[in-house]
């Protein structure tokens, strides 16, 4: 038995789940926040968006059915957390998807978590113009550097098809940032 599938019979079970979800949030809650950081750009933000993943994780452990790494449930679980957010906030203001995240691009410079230079803001405003899932492969491969199969399992996409998108998403980049 690998320490995963360990860690997965401990939280399904009552008596063990609050003790290994411990354990479960300090392995992945660093990876996760930067995951969730890297879509909805804010600290704050970022916050809200791993709580709700970790609630979700909690709540819905015994649907997981080991088809996938444990790691790339939760991950689909954040991805999907974090789309969801940047809807609603765009529903609610009234603003698209694109808005919200210039939005949130142009307030890293004033938010303190953010540690980033000039050069390291117009990545990100590149990125923006990215459609989301090339800005999400992007992400993955570039800041966190995941496999492709990793990525197969949580996007729930062939290997191919994020390779492509991941050529495409460097190439638009380097465009974006040679003309701006």
């Amino acid at each position: 038995m690998t320490d995963e599938e360990k860690l997965l019979a401990q939280l399904k079970s009552e008596i063990q789940k609050d003790q290994a979800f411990k354990v479960l949030l300090e392995l992945y809650k660093e990876r996760l926040y930067w995951h969730i950081r890297h879509i909805v750009k804010s600290h704050d933000d970022t916050d809200d968006v791993l709580q709700n993943t970790f609630i979700k994780v909690y709540k819905n452990i015994n649907n997981f059915k080991g088809n996938s790494q444990l790691f790339s449930w939760m991950y689909r679980i954040a991805t999907n957390e974090s789309i969801t957010f940047i809807n609603k906030k765009a529903k609610k203001l009234h603003i698209s998807n694109a808005e919200v995240q210039e939005t949130a691009i142009n307030n890293l410079k004033s938010d303190i978590y953010f540690e980033g230079n000039d050069i390291q803001l117009k990545l990100q405003q590149a990125i923006a113009t990215l459609p989301e899932k090339q800005q999400l492969v992007f992400n993955m491969k570039y800041f966190e550097n995941l496999k492709y199969k990793d990525m197969s399992e949580i996007l729930e996409t062939s290997e191919g098809a994020l390779k492509a998108s991941y050529h495409i998403a460097v190439k638009k980049i380097e465009t974006y940032l040679t003309n701006n």
